[in-house]
């Protein structure tokens, strides 16, 4: 019977893996396509990946999109931390019902409804205060705050939970000033919890296409925006080449953290023997 379940889920995980990675295989492989029509392969050739660093609408669409996301993964970080300490630190206070609901909303919210409501906020501020004179940067980096900053929230919310107060209840019994307590011991807790928040609203950002379409403007493409524009009219195989760099990217980061991870896993069971042997 266990060998047959056994047997059963490696199927079913091999087929799981399989549905995700084999398509972006293929997207690697016809990114060395020579031929322009996407679907006929006409041999293999470097030719996209010199005409995607020759493209100047590509690259300003990466850095405009790299730099929203990581303005909007630092001030998300910033005000999703002190949401979440609000909700798990300050207790009961008047209005903490509807606080927690707002603070969750975005996370439910349909990612349309909050872009339009988004346009709607910037065309009414601009008629009030001039401000904004027009949609770019400066909008989409708020709007990707607005929803980031949930995220953070909930993930600071979560670890600040699984802790507890005990030791910063021991250090305020021996004297700590709560900014000491803050620094000294509430951060250096929160650390895993927020380099993931970090990473969780840069990547929220970077793929964010429905907002970012609402409160762009002529001339400030992210890169979503200009995947789904030439998709729209004809995918080119440069795309291929550019999500390709992405994806090899991406690998390197993850075969980094897990090495760092796998180090430091090593690193805490050798102390742990140690701690061992000196108390035998």
């Amino acid at each position: 019977m266990y060998a047959k379940r056994s047997r059963f889920l490696t199927i079913m995980l091999t087929l799981g893996l399989a549905f995700f990675y084999i398509p972006m295989i293929l997207l690697v492989i016809y990114s060395f396509n020579y031929s322009k029509l996407v679907p006929v392969w006409g041999g293999w050739s470097l030719r996209w990946y010199k005409e995607l660093f020759q493209s100047a609408e590509v690259w300003s669409a990466v850095s405009l999109s790299l730099q929203i996301a990581v303005v909007n993964a630092t001030f998300a970080t910033a005000l999703g931390t002190l949401a979440g300490l609000a909700m798990v630190r300050f207790g009961r206070f008047k209005g903490r019902t509807l606080f927690g609901g707002m603070l969750v909303a975005p996370l439910v919210m349909p990612e349309v409804i909050t872009g339009l409501s988004l346009l709607v906020f910037f065309i009414s501020l601009n008629q009030l205060i001039g401000w904004p004179a027009e949609r770019g940067f400066a909008t989409i980096t708020i709007a990707h705050i607005t929803f980031s900053m949930a995220y953070v929230a909930v993930t600071i919310q979560a670890r600040l939970t699984g802790v507890g107060q005990t030791l910063e209840e021991a250090a305020a019994d021996l004297g700590a000033k709560p900014f000491k307590v803050l620094t000294a011991i509430t951060i250096p807790q929160l650390t895993p919890a927020l380099i993931s928040g970090w990473l969780l609203a840069f990547t929220l950002s970077l793929d964010d296409l429905v907002i970012a379409s609402f409160v762009t403007g002529p001339g400030a493409n992210t890169l979503p925006i200009l995947i789904f524009s030439r998709i729209r009219l004809g995918l080119r195989p440069d795309i291929n080449a550019l999500a390709t760099i992405m994806i090899l990217v991406i690998a390197i980061c993850v075969a980094i953290a897990a090495i760092v991870m796998f180090r430091q896993q090593r690193a805490d069971l050798l102390d742990r023997q140690m701690a061992d042997r000196e108390e035998s």
